[in-house]
Order: C-alpha cells, then structure tokens, then sequence
C-alpha cells in the first residue's frame, strides 16, 4: 500500500525544571510558567510556548506565553528536541 503523507508539524511537550522556571502574567493573573510545548514546523524550524499555573491557585485559563530569549531555555529545547527525535528514531 502507497500512503503519501503530508506531516504538517510535530509536537512534544516538556515539563519545565524548577530552576529555569519564570512568572509571567496575562489579564492581571500572574503564572507560573511550567512546562513548554515545542513544535517542529515544516521547514524544520522549532517553535515553543510555555504553559503553567496561576500562581494564586485554580485552574485558570489555557493561555500561552512566549519562551524568553535566554540560553538555558533554548539549551532546553534543543535537548528536548535532540531527544524526541532519538525516541522517534527507536520507535518500530
């Protein structure tokens, strides 16, 4: 069987270490930003969005926040990356 597929992205998501974590805040509720969604977009570029929780408690709304330009995020979503592939390599 001849099955062509078009892969649009590829998506993994991390859970962000306690020691890189940060605080941001969207319509006047501060987050605690947790864990990073990281996709891999057609041209093989890498795009992520961190997730977390209000930092008052609840559940709070869905929202993303933009990753901060800062080294040790970005080493973390090259290795989280790095590793993704070697366990989609491993898959069979």
């Amino acid at each position: 069987m001849d099955v062509s597929v078009d892969v649009s992205a590829l998506a993994i998501n991390v859970v962000i270490p306690e020691e890189l974590r940060w605080r941001d805040t969207r319509r006047d509720e501060e987050f605690e930003l947790q864990s990073l969604t990281i996709r891999m977009l057609p041209d093989g570029s890498l795009a992520a969005k961190a997730y977390g929780r209000p930092v008052a408690g609840g559940r709070g709304p869905y929202v993303s926040f933009p990753v901060p330009d800062r080294p040790e995020l970005a080493a973390l979503v090259s290795a989280a990356a790095d590793e993704a592939a070697r366990r989609w390599a491993a898959h069979g």
